[in-house]
């Protein structure tokens, strides 16, 4: 038998398979405050309480881009060679808008107080021009004591040519902090390029406490109910890898669910004899756009997450490692509906995700989402959602509208809902012109 799960900010999906091939199909709202929550529920609805005639467990999530998009990570550092702290603030010297002179640049997500510069330096050759002294990583040690940081990523400039550096840091931070999350680029991202170097790694940084905990207390629950199969987790470029792998280096998660979305629609378009597909997965957080060509998903050597304008690119946070291209949009089923400060409606990229989410689902949200304006439009239907499992209520979708978007912004109701609809489809079909 074999189960699979795809855990979204707002439902976990789940597929078993029997030895007669038989499929079935389940689905449940997410819980984001503890994720694995969602899957052991669900997998225990699917297979009962004894994983045992399970022999394999497949897994995939957005929770590393819904974490970065939203900004929900860990309180992390960044250590870096001296006179190089300021790399994340500086980036790379192009803009994404040529002409924009009040361009936003994406706050990173390391302040600058929480970087930390060491004494050392190697060439770009690999030779070392200063060795790493110790009385500098001792200071860094009593940095960390006083402060609330619980994940390290260790960037050191050409670490990618001369890793030792990077890993006496990284044992010394190990031997004093057991608990602490330490990410190395020389490990996350071995490649040239300083600055998309570090963007990787603190990324990693950012989300490794998160996924670790994720990961491995399914991996303790699973073992618990008697499981003894494999279990393996959908990476960015469209294969598995192993739990200590996902949780050593997280970052390479960030397209898991999407990525096993466009591999499923390949194969959909090489059963149709289609040599190019688009394929399209909205989510409840994100929507995710993905070329299929000759019959498999593009790939390439890196990507941005998180961009803040327009899908341009430049805008937001780049990394660098082999993955699925795909087109991200921070707009799903469950994205934030408001009128902003120039008096112009908004749709996301914060979500209400699984809770309390959208006002329609009745746990305590007023404020209005994707969902609400489709339900209230007459797209959805209250009666039959996840399954006949789950009621909607169209008021409750109507009253947020009312309140937060329609008075505000001098509109009636079926305008506002509208208007809700129409600029989340158009951000969406604007991302697929540009991928395409």
């Amino acid at each position: 038998m074999i189960a699979a799960f795809d855990t979204g900010g707002t439902f976990t999906d789940f597929v078993l398979q029997d030895e007669q091939g038989e499929i079935q199909i389940w689905k449940r709202l997410s819980t984001p405050e503890r994720p694995a929550a969602a899957v052991l529920t669900g997998l225990t609805e699917c297979c009962g309480e004894d994983l045992a005639p399970v022999s394999l467990i497949l897994g995939s999530a957005t929770l590393v881009s819904n974490c970065v998009i939203e900004r929900r990570g860990a309180a992390a550092a960044l250590v870096t060679t001296a006179g190089h702290g300021d790399i994340l603030e500086i980036g790379r010297e192009t803009r994404y808008d040529l002409y924009d002179l009040l361009i936003d640049r994406i706050p990173p997500l390391v302040p600058q107080s929480a970087v930390f510069e060491l004494e050392e330096r190697v060439l770009a050759s690999g030779d070392v021009l200063t060795e790493l002294h110790p009385a500098s990583v001792e200071k860094l040690c009593r940095w960390l004591e006083r402060s609330t940081i619980t994940s390290v990523a260790v960037c050191l400039l050409h670490a990618y040519r001369s890793p030792e550096h990077e890993r006496a840091v990284a044992r010394i931070l190990g031997e004093r902090f057991p608990k602490l999350c330490i990410s190395v680029s020389s490990d996350v991202a071995p490649e040239i390029r300083e600055y998309e170097r570090a963007s990787t790694v603190v990324i990693n940084a950012y989300v490794q406490p998160t996924i670790r905990g994720y990961v491995q207390g399914l991996q303790d629950t699973f073992a618990q109910r008697l499981f003894a199969g494999a279990f393996f987790i959908m990476a960015s470029h469209g294969g598995v890898i192993d739990i200590d792998t996902a949780t050593r280096v997280p970052v390479r998660l960030m397209e898991s669910g999407p990525a096993a979305g466009a591999l499923a629609a390949a194969h959909v378009a090489r059963q149709l004899g289609r040599r190019r597909m688009l394929s399209f997965d909205m989510g409840g957080t994100t929507a995710k756009l993905c070329l299929i060509c000759d019959g498999a998903p593009a790939l390439g050597g890196d990507a941005e997450i998180a961009q803040v304008y327009r899908f341009k690119r430049g805008s937001g946070f780049p990394v660098k490692f082999p993955m699925v291209q795909m087109i991200e949009i921070g707009a799903g089923g469950g994205s934030l509906a408001r009128i902003n400060h120039l008096g112009l409606l908004q749709v996301g990229p914060e979500s209400s995700g699984a809770s309390p989410g959208p006002a329609c689902y009745g746990l305590g949200s007023t404020q209005p989402t994707v969902t609400d304006a489709d339900l209230a439009l007459g797209y959805l239907d209250p009666g039959y959602f996840l399954g006949g499992r789950m009621r909607l209520d169209p008021e409750r979708a109507k009253d947020a509208i009312e309140q937060h978007v329609a008075r505000a912004g001098d509109l009636t109701l079926t305008r506002a809902a509208w208007g809700i609809h129409d600029l989340v489809n158009e951000n969406m079909a604007s991302a697929a012109r540009v991928h395409i």
